[in-house]
């Protein structure tokens, strides 16, 4: 077998493998200094993959070679293989394991690995980012992947092919976590939108009238206010990964049961919209916990506008199935078929997810260097400060802020389809259709906002700077769109203005829905409830004050209405708001 070797020592003499045994020749050193040689394998078999590394130690004032045991194999399904084991004796010769047929060197760093194939190979000195300092490899674990940063001299052994590790291998888990949270705020809006499409079908065949659809559409929000607070104060004790499970779960549930309870009765229905309000309500606290500590602040702005793009997508696929299937199948199929996704999630989200990345056991060296050099640790909260929390004016810059944003943002998400047709006049199918394209829009221009945000603070813009920056556009961009509403003549324009106030809004998660991890890291689950308290207060407030505003107005009063709001938010936040620390 070739073996690939790193030795922090220029006066070694050679290292070469072939077949089963090792040699070492006598340091000219004088000193009694233990040098380590790493030595990583691979077992033949595809289905197997190294985890950990043999180690020799080499004494520089002695010929005699010892060698320790530590590679490990693990197969697919993860269970762990023990080696056969080395000896040593007086001769300096090592014997290895007869299964091994290929071994691997760390030739740049933890992230791949260059493995030989061939059975003689040729020894060249070559530079490699290795610590020359002393290491006793004999105890403890050793992780062959896991090297610390310095700069040193090294052997590397060349051969004739090399094998680079699948990109799925090497994916960085934070971004593991960002991804599962992606989609779950995608199932979230799903299970949330399908009701605007299916209320227009139902409205019918049950003869509900405006201020009904707009009791209906609001009881989802009795449920969502209730667990805002509780639910960041749950993820911030006891972890993101369980409450954000138990939410999918719970709100998949009630999302199946929603078609019998509209049958039993509408008091039934509200219930049922209520609970998986409450499913719903924890999600965004336990989101933001786990993201608090797995992301750090240089890559904050990017994975919270992933995340909540995924709302964006939810609505837009929610939006564009749902009319399909009612058309194909009835009303019932699209709470049948949404509320059903949310099983497959569960089951990966239990096998990937962790609550922070010190629970991860697969979590390499490099990676948690990454996360905790960029972010704060933060051990989970014992206590809640209420008094400190709610004396800092920036504290209260979040809460109205998130209150005048999600009053027009949950009328557009409700109300929507409503609107293109009454007074657009498109029927069942275009309205789901043309209501994709202001969702869209915000997926888009939320990403562009993030990488826009994280890249004007690598370049020095104060975090306050970005966040006021990014915010201004979110409530002044929607508030001068909504107002050329009622100056349009053609669909196509009315479409237009929508798809724009959307898109600048979605800079709102780059400004407000960013700065909870601003100003409280610890605490950002328990400051996202609070402050989406009063978002969903607004919620459940407007949407059902838009139902009798239509009855005695139009929608050029409902739309004055976001207007006005927009602009107080955009003075209370670029007054009050900071991006530095203001609670540890």
């Amino acid at each position: 077998m070739a073996i690939g070797s790193l030795v922090s020592n220029r006066n070694f003499g050679s290292f070469v493998g072939s077949g089963k045994v090792c040699k070492t020749e006598k340091s000219s050193s004088h000193h009694a200094v233990e040098r380590s040689v790493i030595i990583a394998a691979q077992y033949g078999q595809p289905n197997l993959s190294f985890r950990k590394s043999l180690g020799l130690r080499l004494n520089s004032y002695s010929p005699k070679t010892s060698c320790s045991t530590f590679l490990h194999a693990i197969t697919r399904d993860g269970k762990l293989l023990k080696p056969l084991g080395v000896r040593t004796d007086e001769t300096a010769k090592c014997s290895y394991y007869p299964h091994l047929t290929s071994a691997c060197t760390l030739t740049s760093g933890p992230s791949w690995l260059q493995c030989q194939k061939s059975r003689h190979v040729k020894v060249d000195r070559t530079s490699a980012n290795y610590n020359s300092n002393d290491f006793d490899i004999t105890k403890g674990d050793v992780d062959a992947l896991a090297l610390a940063e310095g700069s040193g001299d090294a052997l590397f052994i060349e051969g004739n092919e090399q094998m680079v590790l699948p990109w799925w291998e090497n994916f960085p888990k934070r971004w593991v976590i960002v991804l599962l949270c992606f989609s779950a705020f995608l199932l979230c809006n799903m299970d949330r939108v399908n009701m605007s499409i299916a209320i227009l079908p139902m409205s019918k065949e049950y003869n509900w009238n405006s201020a009904t659809v707009g009791l209906i559409q609001s009881s989802f929000f009795w449920g969502y206010l209730l667990t805002q607070i509780v639910g960041g104060i749950w993820a911030d004790k006891i972890g993101g990964k369980l409450v954000l499970g138990f939410g999918v779960i719970w709100w998949s549930i009630a999302t199946i049961l929603t078609p019998i309870a509209a049958r039993i009765g509408l008091p039934f229905l509200l219930m049922m919209r209520a609970f998986m309000g409450i499913g719903e309500g924890v999600a965004m606290p336990a989101m933001n916990n786990i993201i608090s500590k797995w992301i750090p602040v240089s890559e904050r702005s990017r994975s919270l506008a992933l995340v909540y793009s995924g709302m964006y997508l939810g609505s837009v696929t929610g939006l564009a199935f749902s009319p399909m299937l009612i058309n194909k199948f009835g009303w019932p199929s699209v709470f049948y078929s949404f509320g059903s996704l949310g099983s497959i999630w569960f089951a990966l989200w239990l096998r990937k997810a962790y609550s922070s990345p010190k629970e991860d056991p697969g979590l390499s060296a490099k990676e948690k260097r990454i996360i905790f050099d960029g972010s704060v640790s933060k051990e989970p909260v014992e206590v809640i400060p209420w008094k400190l929390i709610l004396s800092k004016a920036p504290v209260w810059a979040l809460i109205i802020s998130h209150f005048c944003h999600n009053w027009g943002t949950f009328i557009l998400l409700t109300w929507m389809p409503t609107y293109y047709n009454q007074v657009l006049k498109f029927n069942l199918t275009e309205s789901g259709l043309f209501c994709v394209l202001p969702w869209l829009t915000m997926a888009v221009f939320a990403n562009i906002g993030g990488w826009m945000a994280d890249t004007l603070v690598s370049r020095g813009f104060s975090i306050t700077t970005v966040r006021k920056i990014m915010q201004s556009i979110g409530f002044l961009g929607p508030a001068f769109f909504l107002s050329q509403l009622s100056h349009v003549r053609t669909p196509a324009m009315a479409v237009l203005c929508m798809a724009c106030s959307q898109g600048s809004d979605a800079f709102s998660q780059s400004g407000l829905y960013s700065n909870h991890q601003d100003i409280g890291p610890r605490y950002a689950g328990v400051l996202l409830g609070l402050s989406n308290t009063a978002g969903v207060l607004a919620g459940v407030v407007g949407t059902a004050a838009t139902g009798y505003i239509l009855q005695r107005g139009s929608w050029d009063d409902v739309f004055k209405v976001s207007v006005a709001l927009y602009i107080i938010g955009t003075l209370v936040w670029n007054i009050f708001a900071t991006g530095e620390k203001v609670l540890d």
